[in-house]
């Protein structure tokens, strides 16, 4: 599985990328679940956010949703923050 993610805005305006392939991962059936769980709470089609927050874009194997600062679900803010720390 392959996970991107993007962050944008924020007071700076900078864009951040960061992207996780889980194959050959030990721990890639909880990186699955993580996926699952916040793809299920996301949106197609851009959220709207607070100014300076942060606007993100998940992308899983061709699926691809999108959420935002304050409004993130747990799975969502996990998983952004694993791949941001993981993916860099």
């Amino acid at each position: 599985m392959r996970i991107q993610v993007c962050r944008s805005g924020g007071f700076a305006g900078i864009e951040r990328r960061a992207e996780i392939d889980t194959s050959g991962l030990p721990d890639a059936e909880a990186w699955e679940a993580l996926v699952e769980a916040a793809l299920d709470e996301g949106n197609a089609e851009p959220v709207a956010g607070v100014p300076d927050g942060f606007h993100y874009v998940i992308s899983v194997d061709g699926r691809t949703v999108h959420c935002a600062d304050p409004r993130l679900t747990d799975a969502q803010r996990e998983l952004i923050t694993r791949a941001l720390k993981e993916g860099a």
